[in-house]
């Protein structure tokens, strides 16, 4: 069973600010979660589940496409035959 001190412990390792009027609803949702786990661990999982899959990829086949000059001609910004993005970082 998880404790309202349970929970304010995994706050501050999750660095979150939990505040006192909080901790009752975390806790019970807590408890919930940790009571969930218990039901899936009465699952009983010893059958196995057959399905019949087969490979639904196609096989690769080339095709004419653009050049690049073709693929780069709308683009904003070009240098040196590609497309120039603005800098992110």
């Amino acid at each position: 069973m998880v404790t309202e001190k349970d929970v304010e412990h995994i706050g501050e390792l999750a660095d979150i600010g939990i505040d006192t009027h909080e901790l009752a609803t975390f806790t019970g949702q807590f408890n919930a979660i940790v009571d969930y786990f218990d039901v899936l661990d009465r699952v009983q999982g010893d059958k196995t589940v057959i399905r019949d899959l087969s490979n639904v990829f196609r096989e690769d086949m080339i095709e004419p496409s653009l050049s690049q000059e073709e693929a780069i001609r709308n683009a904003g910004a070009k240098e040196d035959g590609y497309i120039k993005a603005p800098r992110v970082m």
